[in-house]
């Protein structure tokens, strides 16, 4: 069998990074470590970490009981509402948020303070976007369909300071800005979809198009390990979406004679390897 394992599958550079700055918490703090949410969206990595004493909290009212600690900000960013809650509670913040979602957090900030109101395409319930809209001063709205283009008042919105979910599927982002370019607003667009993302999807589509069968890796809540999945089985009908080996079903792969491997940013290398190992032994 013919295997090709993408190159930009795997841990993105903020993914890495946030997951490497609990790892050197957890050998440096003295103090108990918390994130806000799980640090990636992937369950393998998360439970290695609480088996390390690392734990998880949801709520913002959940940060004033946690004392004195150490509260990781996930790589998808918070609110502005989080480091305020954390800085009255006394609690270290260590922020992990990816430079790339910062960034938007600073153009929705200083846009919004102008008067602009911001669209953010993307997933209203992403933690990401929840992130984002806590920085903007002022009216927003998330879009992730025409309809909810539709939502936008004219009457109150005539200039648009339009950004993306950083994990957003790149032609999703442009047939949704081309529907709100064409309601006549003042539009200052900013594609903030990270270059890693559109890379991975580029190298996904090429490979599932030249394949019989594509095996996407990644957490199931993982937005972007999902954009992958859409994107591939679109180009071939045999993909198949697993977390980790043991939800490979390879009675599925008998008569395949080319197979290609992808995973999303929150994928850790070691799941990647041991997939494609498990693939290449068995035939």
């Amino acid at each position: 069998m013919d295997i090709t394992v993408a190159k930009t599958a795997g841990f993105c550079f903020g993914v890495k990074r946030a997951v490497e700055k609990v790892y050197e918490q957890i050998d440096v703090s003295k103090k108990q470590i918390y994130t806000f949410g799980p640090i990636i969206h992937n369950e393998e990595v998360v439970k290695d970490l609480e088996e390390k004493g690392v734990k998880v909290i949801n709520e913002p009212e959940d940060i004033e009981k946690i004392g004195d600690a150490t509260l990781i900000i996930r790589s998808h960013g918070v609110s502005k509402e989080i480091y305020d809650i954390a800085g009255k509670s006394g609690v270290e913040i260590v922020d992990a948020t990816c430079p790339f979602v910062k960034r938007i957090h600073d153009i929705v900030n200083k846009e919004s303070k102008k008067g602009n109101t911001i669209v953010i395409i993307g997933n209203k319930s992403h933690p990401e976007v929840e992130g984002i809209v806590g920085w903007v001063n002022g009216k927003s709205y998330v879009v992730s369909s025409e309809e909810d283009v539709d939502l936008i008042d004219e009457n109150l919105c005539k200039k648009l300071c339009i950004v993306s979910q950083t994990t957003l599927n790149y032609n999703k982002f442009n047939n949704l800005v081309e529907i709100i370019s064409k309601k006549g607003y003042d539009i200052n667009c900013l594609n903030t979809i990270c270059n890693a993302t559109h890379e991975r999807q580029i190298e996904a589509k090429q490979i599932a198009s030249n394949v019989d069968a594509m095996i996407v890796i990644g957490g199931k809540s993982s937005s972007n390990t999902q954009k992958l999945y859409e994107i591939c089985k679109e180009q071939c009908d045999n993909t198949y979406y697993i977390q980790t080996v043991s939800d490979l079903d390879l009675c599925k792969l008998n008569s395949i004679k080319s197979i290609g491997i992808t995973a999303g940013a929150s994928t850790p290398k070691k799941i990647i390897e041991e997939v494609h190992a498990n693939v290449r032994n068995e035939f």
